[in-house]
């Protein structure tokens, strides 16, 4: 945690390209905060809900996420927290919930160009599927050890404040939890991802009635992670997350690795941070 006593003490240099003057400077915060929109990965693995990303999981993105991740710069929780609240906005406007459902013809949110700092215009009251449960994707015991932090789960608690802070029914909910050793990703093709996924993950027993849509419980769930690369952790999380009967029709993250067509290769991830 060295860093982020540093952080505390000397003056701040931005994580994404290293000028002095800020945690996260203005150009580098622009990149980190492009648009949100659906950035669902190619090809997308059985299962997975639609998914919201800020940005691609390049340039500043990456050097943000990972010092944040990674490199102990826990001091960035905050405006990651902020940029997942746009995400979780933006979906929420823009997702048809089908025939019926409440949220039929609400207008989509606008990110303003201002950044996190700024914020999206609130859907309509009323417009909503109901309450919202914000579920992150839980980190291996080993890496949480060594990182010596939750960083999925500190910033998904953080944007669902911010939410509730816009009048928005949402909570955090870290529901989930890993049933079984599962081997790094780092380098993994998508499908040996899903197969490394296979039945991972699990509902807590304490927590379980938190995704039933009855009995004043949560009627959508959000899955969050940092960064969505060939979607199998996610689609993994929501299958756990479903057998509790809960629905689960968005999937949001900070970035999202770009995608095959747009590299031209496989998006395997280059780091042991990416997920």
């Amino acid at each position: 945690m060295l860093a982020a006593l540093l952080d505390l003490v000397l003056p701040p240099r931005c994580a994404g390209c290293g000028e002095p003057g800020a945690l996260v400077c203005p150009l580098c915060l622009e990149e980190v905060l492009r648009e949100p929109a659906t950035r669902p990965p190619d090809p997308a693995p059985p299962g997975l809900p639609e998914c919201w990303s800020a940005t691609r999981y390049d340039g500043a993105a990456r050097r943000v996420l990972l010092a944040y991740k990674e490199r102990g710069r826990t001091a960035l929780a905050p405006l990651l927290s902020a940029v997942l609240a746009e995400v979780a906005e933006t979906a929420l406007a823009a997702h048809a919930w089908g025939p019926g459902h409440p949220s039929v013809g609400m207008e989509p949110a606008r990110p303003t160009r201002g950044g996190p700092a700024g914020r999206s215009a609130a859907p309509a009251r009323g417009a909503l599927p109901g309450r919202i449960a914000l579920v992150p994707v839980p980190s291996a015991r080993a890496a949480s050890r060594r990182r010596g932090h939750d960083p999925v789960g500190v910033i998904t608690s953080g944007a669902a404040k911010l939410l509730r802070r816009r009048g928005l029914p949402v909570t955090a909910a870290p529901m989930l939890r890993q049933g079984r050793r599962v081997a790094d990703q780092a380098g993994l093709s998508s499908t040996q991802r899903a197969a490394n996924l296979r039945d991972a993950f699990v509902v807590a027993p304490s927590r379980t009635a938190i995704a039933r849509p009855s009995g004043g419980r949560a009627d959508a769930v959000l899955l969050v992670d940092d960064i969505v690369t060939t979607g199998a952790t996610l689609a993994e999380a929501a299958r756990a997350v479903r057998e509790t009967g809960a629905e689960v029709p968005l999937a949001i993250t900070v970035a999202a690795t770009p995608r095959t067509r747009e590299r031209g290769r496989n998006p395997v991830a280059r780091h042991a941070g990416e997920t």
